[in-house]
């Protein structure tokens, strides 16, 4: 049965490029991004791997630990992040879990159950779904899923955007309209009445439609 938004990411241990690690004590208090690989050596995925690196400091700054995940052994993580360097300026500079038993990608319904036999011996299409973004709250529940085609790069800004909206609607009841960035307007969330609106939002709200109250982003 296939992960579904809400719902608890699993727990795992495993050996990272940075030691071994038990995944929700890992994330701790803080959000998470797992970010998975079919193959060490892939191209668009060391373009990927070399810019979540340069931007790793906006992710700091949102309390947002990174993770990668590739199906092959740490080893050749270590090996493939010289090359990151060499290609695209800058080396993980967070720990990427070595999947070599397909534990993890089975957990996440990466992989079917029954993958199994020698990591290194596999080609990246026979891991072609592994290929996902995960973005976990500190509940430890899954709070968005996106999944990529092997040669479409994947869009780590569309990913600050949406953590932007997720931490900011877990502590307002407020939503976020389409192509919403931070400091834009929100919408009130339809489970707030009028009068507890009013209490919220004194100044009043924009109402376009009878269903969409439109404020300034709460503080």
């Amino acid at each position: 049965m296939g992960l579904h938004i809400g719902d608890t990411a699993p727990d795992f241990e495993a050996q990272t490029t940075e030691g071994p690690i038990r995944f929700h004590d890992w994330i701790g208090d803080s959000w998470a991004v797992l970010f998975s690989h079919p193959k060490d050596f892939t191209p668009v995925c060391t373009t990927e791997l070399g810019y979540m690196a340069k931007i790793k400091p906006e992710f700091d700054r949102r309390g947002v630990k990174i993770i990668g995940l590739s199906v092959d052994p740490t080893d050749n993580h270590e090996k493939w992040a010289g090359d990151i360097k060499e290609t695209q300026g800058t080396a993980p500079n967070y720990p990427i879990i070595g999947d070599a038993d397909f534990n993890v990608s089975k957990l996440y319904d990466m992989l079917p159950a029954n993958t199994s036999g020698d990591p290194t011996k596999r080609t990246p299409a026979d891991n072609q779904t592994v290929r996902n973004v995960f973005v976990i709250g500190p509940d430890k529940k899954i709070k968005l899923i996106l999944v990529y085609p092997m040669t479409t790069g994947r869009n780590f800004d569309e990913v600050l955007r949406v953590i932007d909206s997720l931490q900011l609607t877990a502590s307002h009841k407020v939503a976020t309209p389409v192509n919403w960035k931070s400091g834009d307007d929100v919408i009130i969330a339809g489970s707030v009445s009028n009068d507890d609106a009013k209490k919220i939002y004194p100044e009043g709200w924009k109402e376009p439609k009878p269903y969409i109250r439109i404020v300034p982003q709460p503080q």
